[in-house]
């Protein structure tokens, strides 16, 4: 059991250093060969911190694990919202100006209640999972198109390009590409194994696990951003990530299980842990479009006795 713990704790750390290195590696070669730093930011560093999400989740679904996959879905988005924008609002309230993220938070809402629909008969299909792809890939040329038209002033644009690595040699950038890709999937595997044995020891279901310790140690590269964000005033950068990231999990994320191994799904990621992430995103909702368009402190410690509250029942009921 110790040793399971310390391979999880390992296992999360290279998770997050990998997914770093690879986002550095493949942002920086995008630069080098030409690609405009519009696209890098709403691409290649937009979905970086969904890295661990994905491979994770791939790892999970190979592994017949696919309410696992399912659960770090639920859980990081409602680890995201009421986590870490919580404590990221409690270091310092989040101003909201970026005209991208004030679209970007109705299609958020949007995406949440297709993952309801998808998950509402219990079962996540090959054709679902190919229909997610699908959405993804027009949800990027929409934010892309969001992008152009906002123009360079956009607040979040110019904190995003300020993120994109200048002077990486294309062979130190395709090293890091290399070294991060292969790590990523190294320990994708090492969370995932060790998580299933920790899970076994304390009567854990699949889909708890993904709720909760697949699904926190995943969201750390989002925790990280956002607090850095904050720390150099790019407070529309870490929000943008938090709901960006929401709808890469749902969209890309998702899909991944369905493609690789449909099946059935536990009942309580619809009739649970979906509503749950659902009450969130309106939340999220309410408090970042009206007229102040600011999370503040108070908001910070709600979202996070949200969090403190649903993992108090998860862990309540372990099995389930």
């Amino acid at each position: 059991m110790f040793e399971a713990t310390a391979i999880l704790i390992v296992g999360l750390c290279l998770l997050v250093w990998s997914a770093d290195r690879l986002v550095y590696g493949a942002a920086a070669i995008a630069r080098n060969v030409g690609i405009s730093p519009l696209v890098i930011g709403m691409t290649i560093l937009a979905m970086g911190s969904s890295a661990p999400e994905m491979v994770v989740s791939a790892t999970a679904a190979l592994s017949g694990k696919t309410d696992t996959a399912v659960g770090n879905v639920l859980g990081s988005n409602i680890a995201n919202m009421a986590l870490i924008l919580g404590v990221t609002a409690l270091i310092k309230p989040l101003a909201i100006s970026s005209g991208i993220l004030r679209r970007e938070l109705p299609l958020m809402l949007g995406v949440t209640v297709l993952a309801g629909a998808i998950l509402w008969n219990n079962y996540l299909s090959f054709f679902e999972g190919v229909l997610l792809a699908v959405f993804f890939a027009g949800f990027l040329l929409l934010m892309m198109k969001f992008g152009r038209e906002s123009g360079e002033e956009d607040p979040m644009l110019a904190e995003q390009e300020s993120e994109i690595p200048e002077g990486v040699s294309n062979v130190s950038a395709g090293i890091w590409v290399v070294v991060g890709l292969v790590l990523l999937i190294f320990s994708a595997d090492m969370v995932v194994d060790s998580a299933v044995i920790i899970a076994k020891a304390f009567g854990m279901s699949d889909l708890v696990i993904g709720l909760t310790i697949v699904a926190v140690g995943t969201s750390l590269p989002e925790l990280a951003a956002s607090i850095a964000g904050v720390m150099k005033g790019e407070d529309d950068l870490a929000v943008g990530n938090i709901i960006g990231s929401n709808i890469f999990n749902i969209l890309a994320v998702m899909g991944i299980p369905g493609i690789l191994a449909p099946s059935a799904i536990n009942p309580l990621a619809m009739d649970r842990d979906f509503y749950v992430m659902l009450a969130l995103s309106v939340l999220l909702f309410l408090f970042a479009v009206g007229k102040v368009r600011t999370i503040n402190r108070w908001e910070g410690v709600a979202l996070l006795v949200c969090f403190v509250g649903y993992q108090g029942y998860l862990f309540s009921h372990l099995a389930a």
